[in-house]
Order: C-alpha cells, then sequence, then structure tokens
C-alpha cells in the first residue's frame, strides 16, 4: 500500500503529530522525549512568536492505515534574510525505518518550499537555534540530554538516499568535573578580573524578570551566536517567551555572570542540571506524575550530569580570558554540588576556539549530530 500524507490541520492532528515519537522510541533506553506540553505551543503559529516571522507546515505520513512518520516545513524569514538564501527547512523528522515513508514527507516539505520560491532543502533545524537541529550520526549507544535529541541509526541513512549530503556538524563533548579548580584557571581569572575591571554577577529570578537580566543574556546570545552556521538573532517576544519557558527549570546557583564596571554584560555561562531521566520517567508528561519526577530530580535528588546550555562571551572581549572568569566560578559550585559531568551544546567541529577550553579538562566525544542539505 502507498504511503499517504496528511497536512495537519486540526487540534486532533496536532496532538497526532507531538505523540509519535513516544511510540517509535517506546522501547529505545537512549531517547528524552521533548515536554509535552511545550511542543504543543512550539508547533502552533498562534502560541509561538516565530509564526510571525516563519511560513510553516507540519505533515503526517500514513503507511496501510497507520500513522509512520511526521515532519515539518520551515521558511525561516529572518535567517534568510540575513544569510541571503533561500532555504526551507525540515525539521521534527521522525519515521520508522521505511524509505518510501522518509522519502513521502521529504517530497511534501520540497513542494513547499518550492511553492514559496526556496531552492534548497536544510535540516534537520527548526524555527530557532533552541529547537531541536541535526540528525545524530555517531554516538548512538548513550541517552541523550534534555536539550539535544536522539534518533535512531537509520535516519542518516535515509537523508543520504534521498540525495541530501553534510551540510554542517556539531560535536557534543562529555568533560568531566574536576575534584577541584585547575591552579591556571583561578590564576589567568583572576589577572583578567584585574586587567580589563570585571567582577562575576549572580542574579536572582526577580533580577531576570524586573531587571531584565533575562533581556540581557540573549541580546549577548544575539551578539555572540550570530556568525555561527545559519543563526536566526531573536526578536524581543521570541526571548520574552524563551524567558518564561526556562526561568522555571534553572537553579540560578549555576548560573554566571561576567560584568564590567559601567554594568555591561561580557560572559554568560548558562548551567542546568540535567532532567533527562526525569523527563523519560515521565514520557514527557507532566500529569499524572511527570511533574513529580522533575520536581524531585530538580530539589530532592538531582542527576549526575549538568547541561551546559549556554556559554557566550562579547565579540569585544574575545580571547581575553573572560571564560577563565565564568569556569574560576562556576567550577567550584559544580564540585559542591556534587555533579560528576558536564554535557556540552552541540559545537561546531570548526570551532577551534569552543572546544580548546576543555583541554585543561577530562573530555570524551559524545555524540556528533548532522545538518544535510542538497537543492531543489
Amino acid at each position: 500500500m502507498s504511503v499517504s500524507i496528511k497536512t495537519v490541520q486540526s487540534k486532533r492532528d496536532l496532538i497526532a503529530f507531538v505523540k509519535f515519537p513516544v511510540k517509535l522510541y517506546k522501547d529505545c533506553p537512549y531517547y528524552v522525549p521533548n515536554l509535552y506540553m511545550d511542543e504543543l505551543s512550539a508547533l502552533d503559529p498562534s502560541k509561538n512568536p516565530m509564526g510571525k516571522y516563519c511560513i510553516s507546515r507540519l505533515f503526517l505520513a500514513y503507511k496501510d492505515g497507520k500513522l509512520a512518520g511526521r515532519m515539518a516545513a520551515i521558511i525561516n524569514n529572518i535567517a534568510n534574510k540575513d544569510w541571503d538564501q533561500k532555504e526551507v527547512r525540515f525539521g521534527w523528522a521522525d519515521f520508522i525505518d521505511d524509505k518510501e515513508v522518509s522519502r513521502s514527507l521529504m517530497e511534501a516539505v520540497i513542494a513547499f518550499g518550492k511553492q514559496h520560491g526556496m531552492n534548497k532543502v536544510t535540516g534537520p533545524l527548526g524555527f530557532t537555534d533552541f529547537d531541536n537541529e541535526g540528525c545524530v550520526v555517531e554516538g548512538f549507544d548513550d541517552i541523550s540530554s534534555f536539550m539535544l535529541k536522539y534518533n535512531y541509526p537509520y535516519y542518516g541513512e535515509h537523508y543520504e538516499a534521498l540525495g541530501l549530503g553534510k551540510e554542517n556538524d556539531w560535536i557534543e563533548y562529555r568533560i568531566y568535573v574536576p575534584e577541584q579548580l585547575p591552579e591556571k584557571v583561578g590564576r589567568a581569572a583572576a589577572i583578567v578580573q584585574e586587567r580589563y575591571n570585571l567582577h562575576v554577577r549572580k542574579i536572582t529570578k526577580r533580577e531576570v524578570k524586573k531587571e531584565r537580566y533575562g533581556q540581557k543574556i540573549f541580546d549577548l546570545v544575539n551578539r555572540t551566536y550570530n556568525v555561527l552556521f545559519d543563526f536566526t538573532v531573536l526578536p524581543p517576544e521570541v526571548i520574552d517567551q524563551y524567558i518564561d519557558t526556562y526561568l522555571g527549570l534553572l537553579d540560578l546557583r549555576y548560573v554566571t555572570l561576567v560584568e564590567d564596571n559601567d554594568g555591561k554584560l561580557v560572559g554568560v555561562a548558562i548551567t542546568m542540571p540535567s532532567l533527562a531521566h526525569a523527563v523519560r520517567k515521565g514520557n514527557g508528561y507532566l500529569f499524572p506524575l511527570g511533574w513529580w519526577h522533575l520536581v524531585k530530580s530538580m530539589y530532592i535528588k538531582h542527576e549526575e550530569a549538568v547541561e551546559l546550555m549556554i556559554i557566550a562571551v562579547d565579540p569585544e572581549y574575545r580571547n581575553r580570558g573572560v571564560h577563565a572568569m565564568l569556569f574560576a566560578e562556576l567550577i567550584p559550585a559544580l564540585i559542591k554540588g556534587g555533579f560528576r559531568y558536564g554535557e556540552s551544546n552541540g559545537e561546531m567541529e570548526t570551532n577551534n576556539k569552543i572546544q580548546n577550553l576543555w583541554n585543561d579538562y577530562k573530555k570524551e566525544v559524545k555524540r556528533r549530530r548532522r545538518v544535510f542539505s542538497k537543492p531543489i
């Protein structure tokens, strides 16, 4: 029986789209789902402020009457303008190991892109860089982090069979927390602090909201990351939503800022105790007991890992050692907290400067993920 493609048009369709991976990965010990309610909001243009800047469509694939795959088509007008390109992204891509299914979904994405004048298909990518990105191509035997998602090994084979090639690779590291702060890091932090009149700043949740430190952090992220692959500069209303989404999950003991004497934010490290096992236990749902697993992991007995969500230094202070100040404050906090290791965000394989930050620590490559593309 041939594959049929259905466009998501109703709340019922959207729920099926969001729930599909839960069934696909029900027997996989390495998969960590997204939070169900967050997914519903992200994929609803009326609730996601990026809907103002993107054109999107969601597709479901059925084979023999059963749901067999899903894929989103996204035209990100901010990124396309900034990077001078005509790209349709594919994201939220999950499918059974059947090349007819993946081909039918990709054909739907490409047709949508051509309809809107695009000449290239790229993915997996989301609306912004804080959505799921990349297809895992190495490192299939370890649980994923909360922020970076797992996929079966056959995904990459399907993309290659569809004629897509490598566009960009990210590497994820596992960095072990040392028993004590490396002496050279402490010395470097003291020198940088005195030389450039900088200081470490810790913040409260009230300051994040009332004194707009959340906006300051994301403004720094925009300035720092805007040269990286296909980065989407975040508009103010999108920043506001991310602050509302993530603030409740953060333990601000593990968030470190560096400011100059005028109060300008020049560096930030945002680290979050991992919620991967807690979210997995709840299967991505908060009810009936998913909330308890999250609360227990956040406030009673945390996991042994932290996720290194954001490390950003103002371009003006690049190569001046601000990272040493961030680590000199963060590492003792992680030691005191009893964490064993940190898991990095995806780091571009060509970004040697960020990867060199881990040279003073025991580390290992955990996973490699890839973005594929082809002309259309």
